[in-house]
């Protein structure tokens, strides 16, 4: 298998896993993601379990990964140069998570239920992909 097949098939791989353990944790129901948006109504803490897990599995990784000189699949790391926090940062982080709020949805979520056919998630994921290209055709390119 060629380079850039196995990158395919892991993506492919990666993509699958992921989208099993979103609907497996309950990430793909907007209900209960309020529900644990919502500290101060009817709480409901289990997705921070989903988080917790996520993280200890993504720490891991990053401790694997800085032990490697590249990763297996590519010549180098890409990685976010990056490092200030500025008020750009903290804009789109309330305007995500108002949007997250809203919906009950983040990006990952919303793309593996479209299969589900609800017509409630294909209008979110239109209209956040409309978002990010009016961003990236005004606001970036204005700078």
């Amino acid at each position: 298998m060629n380079n850039r097949a196995a990158r395919v098939a892991l993506a492919l791989m990666c993509g699958a896993v992921f989208g099993f353990g979103l609907s497996l944790s309950g990430m793909m129901n907007p209900t209960r993601v309020r529900g644990f948006l919502d500290i101060f109504g009817a709480w409901d803490p289990s997705l921070a379990f989903v988080m917790a897990g996520a993280v200890g599995v993504a720490t891991v990784g990053v401790r694997i990964m800085r032990r490697l000189s590249r990763p297996v699949l590519d010549t180098e790391f890409h990685l976010p140069a990056a490092r200030r926090i500025d008020g750009r940062l903290i804009g789109g982080t309330a305007l995500f998570g108002v949007g997250w709020g809203m919906a009950g949805f983040c990006p990952g979520p919303a793309l593996a239920s479209l299969p589900l056919g609800l017509p409630a998630v294909a209008a979110f994921v239109v209209t956040m992909a409309l978002g990010m290209t009016v961003h990236d055709r005004l606001v970036v390119r204005s700078k």
